[in-house]
């Protein structure tokens, strides 16, 4: 079998010497233009093919974790300010409820409605102003129809409360409750003070957060005239 292949392998060579002679001229020419400007655009939209895939695929990694993180601090964010909207509100109705609730506890009393009377009144701001850890006033009503009675300190939540306890000639009694709010809420309070009323409860109330204090004025009046008696205790405490 060795013997036979070396005449084929020399026959097949001279084949192709002799087809290379006959065509050397055409092997020799140059490509012609068109068929050359065709290969290169080939070869220039190939490149341009590739590219673009890499940088899509990449622009697109891109803009899917951008959409994805956006979304995702969308989401997460409306859900962490909804939360902390939701603990304020829980802890601004928490403290209101406290302070009617300690309305309901000494209004009734006949002797003993408050710790320290009104006579002994600069005594009472300064025992309460230093257990709230701040100075307090004790607004004037007089001329919405309502005296002093007096004052005690109370345990809260956030903290030591006061209440201010006041009265109309008709025996009619109202309530300034204050303290400082948990951190919830103080952290939440703004420029801009918010009166709330709330209806519910053992008696109606007008409250509003600033500067980390709750304040609530509670009593069994009209809104109308609780709204304004409100609105005297805060021009007064600034």
């Amino acid at each position: 079998m060795t013997s036979s292949a070396k005449p084929t392998d020399a026959a097949d060579q001279a084949l192709d010497a002799a087809l290379r002679g006959l065509h050397r001229e055409v092997l020799a020419e140059p490509l012609p233009a068109g068929l050359r400007e065709s290969a290169q655009r080939l070869a220039r939209l190939q490149q341009q093919t590739a590219s673009t895939r890499h940088w899509g695929g990449m622009a697109a990694g891109v803009l899917l974790a951008f959409s994805v993180g956006w979304l995702s601090h969308g989401q997460l964010g409306g859900r962490l300010d909804n939360s902390a909207a939701a603990q304020t509100a829980k802890v601004e109705r928490e403290f209101v409820r406290q302070a009617g609730f300690a309305y309901a506890a000494y209004m009734p009393e006949k002797r003993h409605p408050v710790e320290v009377a009104a006579p002994e009144q600069e005594h009472l701001v300064q025992w309460l102003s230093k257990r709230l850890g701040r100075p307090l006033k004790i607004p004037q009503l007089d001329a919405q129809g309502f005296e002093l009675v007096g004052g005690r300190l109370l345990p809260g939540e956030g903290g030591a409360r006061a209440q201010f306890m006041f009265q109309n000639s008709q025996a009619q009694r109202i309530t300034l409750y204050l303290g400082a709010m948990a951190p919830a809420a103080a952290n939440a309070d703004n420029q801009s003070t918010q009166f709330r009323f709330e209806p519910d409860g053992p008696v109606p109330s007008f409250y509003w957060v600033e500067q980390g204090f709750g304040y609530a004025l509670s009593g069994p009046v009209s809104k109308a005239t609780l709204m304004a008696l409100a609105d005297a205790v805060y021009s007064q405490i600034h």
